[in-house]
């Protein structure tokens, strides 16, 4: 799947053949920021519009605006592969964040660790 970029928000591409229209969502955040168009075109900028209206609104609001994929994430797995993972990690002197960030990172993009 293709993505939109702007301003460091990512927006989804979707297609609804009974409409005949692309939509899509930003991802990464709370709230639902949804835009729409006819053509490719059109979508992006209305991604842009929504993306700005979004940022806008927190502005005169007094809010800081979400800040999407911060980096930061809980992940629950099973006791003994927690483990596992934690003693691999020692074996090789690094933390156990690093340890996961290095199996992400290669699983993302198809290198082995």
């Amino acid at each position: 799947m293709k993505y939109l970029e702007y301003k460091g928000y990512t927006g989804s591409i979707e297609y609804s053949p009974e409409d005949n229209l692309l939509y899509g969502k930003v991802l990464g955040v709370r709230g639902l920021i949804s835009f729409e168009g006819e053509t490719g075109k059109s979508l992006e900028e209305d991604f842009h519009e929504a993306v700005d209206v979004y940022l806008t609104d927190c502005k005169e609001k007094g809010k800081s605006p979400e800040k999407p994929f911060k980096g930061s994430f809980n992940v629950r797995i099973p006791a003994a592969l927690h483990q596992k993972a934690a003693l691999l990690a020692i074996e090789t002197k690094t933390s156990l964040n690093n340890f996961v960030a290095e199996a992400i990172r290669s699983k993302v993009t198809n290198e082995p660790v």
